[in-house]
């Protein structure tokens, strides 16, 4: 019965049915009375050994209370007694009362009441006359104990001897160092309980064995019990785990009794079952999660992963229940388990579920959308060069809202970057393309990681790196690298900034490999370092590619009829790129705001000199005086293109067709050098078009 609930009364094992009256006495309350306690005097006497024998005996005319019966220190005190030098030790009252301490250690052997005396004779002779327990003697008696080998019986033996020794090493000031008998004496405790369990293990295995089929054939519900940590009972037998909701039977049953162990186990275990799977229904989201290999864990229990479905941010999920727990409870731990990545996908991609659901998006925006929810939020520009061509400012302008940037190198969603988005997105990238072993996410926070050969295609873009060379870098530093890079001469060359070492992280040759990757060509000089004049050049403020773009000349950029609104900046030959159009206008303002961990800077590693011109002051005095002068390392970064056929790269000879310089002429000087084949001309002539994302200024 439950609470006021009427019930029976029942009984377990083989037990007898109770007897009507002692049912009604359990359920009346009414026990035999009790009517005396045992009792023994505390108000001791240590005059001398006859007087604290009496003071022990002493008895009580409490109704009450009854003396109890001798117990075994007192025994041991009456037979130290008639020991003649003990009694001729035990003369004073210090010396009765250490033979008292000496007489309360505990019989663990439980011998005889003779052989337990002799032993605490030892001991108080060695206590009386030296003050400590002799080092040899008990070195002597806990090696003899610390032996593992023998059957049950003797195993005992030695753990009650061994015991006995380790309460003396507890008492203080009875052995010499006494931290090392503690250690060593619980050491030898161990060993030796560790071997007694193994015997008994070894002996009753098959008691095991027969218990499980007895009471499978007698028909009747077997018990089950599951620890905190999974371990499995029944009918007080150990036979496995649980883990999560599959049963992780005994692995050191033999085969004719795992089949026996599994059904009583399974038999007794459906109850558990259903208790289990009703707490990890109601179990809040932040129980759950998911690994980098797709698993679902309950905690850190395996309960599921997930599997391909009909569309790629909504997977299905494989749940791991024995067949034995019923479809019933297989059922709700999908549903929980379902619900739970449903809610992670909704909350940790909703930008991009948001562009998905957009429909106010039509024509080739809509495309571009279904595009970029394939992608999960990340394409390389390469791969939808003509797509981005073909998007007019409109369509842009609604893509945008949404948050999506367009990058010289890619088109992506900088909140979609965070660590979390790109874990999910890796996961459900992997299910996708049906590979066996997922990549994992580069560790957050860094701008740039080694490259790994073998991966597959993709795995850095869905990592939010694009890989170059021996190292990938963020996308979003990638955008912010190719801002800087814009202005550069990449046709005659161009040297690295402190501000482009500073967003990689790079020394000044790591960053000529990281060059390399994205397509230039990097040349390797010395020259005479020459040192900076103490003017105030350093604390010029920085043009950004967005003011650039404000004072420009409007006369330097060349409108296309048919996209009046879009310009495209000027390649090294003079044509115009279709691939990088407008990443260095429109995109440079409309990026979201990033996280700090998103627009974290490494610091520039120390070493990493830059070469910058500067105005060359007085000659050096050790160079006057004939000494060789400081030499220092620089590159100059030209655009390949044969190395980087069909990709967005940054554009020759400034801004907008502007020099290097910043003088504000055409590239290919004037009007006329846009013909002919003349100097910064289309080669064959022709016209030059180029587009710009923003409307003509007025």
């Amino acid at each position: 019965g439950r609470h006021k609930n009427d019930g029976t009364f029942g009984v377990t094992g083989e037990a007898e049915p109770l007897h009507e009256e002692v049912a009604a006495a359990i359920t009346e309350h009414r026990f035999r009375p009790v009517k005396k306690l045992q009792w023994r005097n505390a108000d001791l006497r240590f005059g001398s050994v006859d007087v604290l024998i009496r003071s022990l005996e002493q008895r009580t005319d409490h109704d009450w209370l009854t003396r109890v019966r001798d117990s075994d220190d007192l025994i041991a005190l009456k037979t130290l007694s008639t020991d003649a030098e003990v009694r001729a030790r035990a003369s004073d009252g210090p010396s009765v009362r250490l033979l008292w301490d000496v007489c309360r250690i505990p019989d663990f052997r439980g011998i005889s009441p003779t052989e337990h005396a002799a032993l605490l004779t030892r001991i108080y002779s060695d206590l009386h006359q030296h003050g400590r327990i002799a080092f040899d003697w008990i070195a002597a008696q806990v090696t003899r104990l610390d032996r593992t080998e023998g059957d049950i019986d003797t195993l005992s033996k030695r753990l009650a001897y061994i015991r006995t020794w380790t309460y003396v090493a507890q008492r203080k000031g009875w052995v010499a160092d006494e931290s090392h008998w503690r250690d060593e004496t619980r050491a030898v405790e161990d060993r030796l309980s560790d071997a007694l369990h193994g015997a008994l293990m070894q002996r009753f295995v098959d008691r095991r064995t027969s218990v499980l089929l007895r009471r499978l054939g007698q028909k009747e519900a077997l018990v089950a019990e599951v620890t905190d940590t999974g371990e499995v009972t029944v009918e007080g037998q150990y036979v496995g785990r649980l883990d999560g909701f599959r049963f992780r039977q005994d692995e050191s049953a033999s085969p004719e009794q795992a089949k026996t162990l599994r059904s009583a186990a399974l038999a007794a275990l459906a109850p558990h079952f259903s208790l289990r799977a009703d707490r990890f229904y109601n179990a809040p989201d932040p129980e759950i999660d998911f690994t980098e290999q797709g698993g679902l864990m309950w905690g850190d229990k395996a309960v599921g992963k997930l599997t391909a479905g009909p569309d790629p941010l909504k997977p299905e999920v494989q749940a791991f229940v024995d067949e034995e727990a019923g479809t019933e409870v297989a059922e709700k731990v999908k549903r929980r388990l379902q619900h739970f990545i449903d809610r992670k996908i909704a909350a940790t991609m909703e930008p991009l579920l948001k562009l998905r659901d957009d429909e106010e998006l039509s024509g080739l925006a809509k495309g571009f959308a279904y595009r970029m929810v394939e992608g999960f939020g990340i394409i390389p520009r390469s791969e939808v060069a003509q797509d981005v061509k073909a998007l007019d400012q409109d369509a842009r302008g609604a893509l945008r809202k949404h948050g999506l940037r367009f990058g010289q190198f890619t088109i992506f969603m900088p909140l979609l970057l965070k660590p979390a988005p790109t874990r999910l997105r890796l996961v459900l990238w992997s299910i996708s393309k049906g590979l066996d072993e997922f990549p994992e996410a580069p560790p957050p926070g860094l701008v740039t990681v080694p490259t790994i050969d073998g991966l597959p295609d993709g795995t850095y873009a869905m990592s939010g790196y694009r890989a170059a060379g021996e190292r990938a870098i963020r996308i979003d530093m990638l955008e912010r690298l190719a801002d800087m890079i814009r202005d550069k001469d990449s046709r005659g060359g161009f040297e690295a900034n402190p501000d482009m070492l500073s967003i990689t992280g790079m020394t000044l040759d790591q960053f000529a490999k990281l060059m390399e990757g994205l397509g230039y060509k990097a040349e390797k000089g010395e020259r005479e370092k020459v040192k900076a004049a103490p003017d105030a050049s350093r604390q010029a403020p920085v043009e950004t590619p967005a003011e650039a773009l404000e004072e420009a000349n409007p006369a330097d950029v060349v409108i296309d009829p048919e996209h009046p609104g879009e310009a495209v900046e000027m390649s090294p030959e003079g044509a115009a790129d279709p691939v990088a159009d407008e990443a260095a206008s429109a995109d440079v303002t409309a990026t979201p705001e990033l996280s700090q961990e998103d627009q974290a800077i490494t610091p520039v590693p120390e070493g990493a000199e830059i070469a910058a011109e500067t105005t060359a002051p007085d000659a050096d005095p050790a160079t006057a005086e004939g000494e060789a002068p400081e030499m220092e390392v620089f590159y100059t970064f030209t655009w390949a293109p044969a190395r980087r056929e069909g990709r967005g790269r940054p554009q020759g000879q400034g801004r907008r067709g502007q020099d290097a310089k910043g003088g504000g002429k055409p590239a290919g000087g004037g009007k006329k050098g846009r013909k002919g084949g003349k100097p910064g001309g289309k080669p064959g002539g022709g016209k030059a078009e180029t587009f710009e994302a923003r409307p003509p200024r007025k």
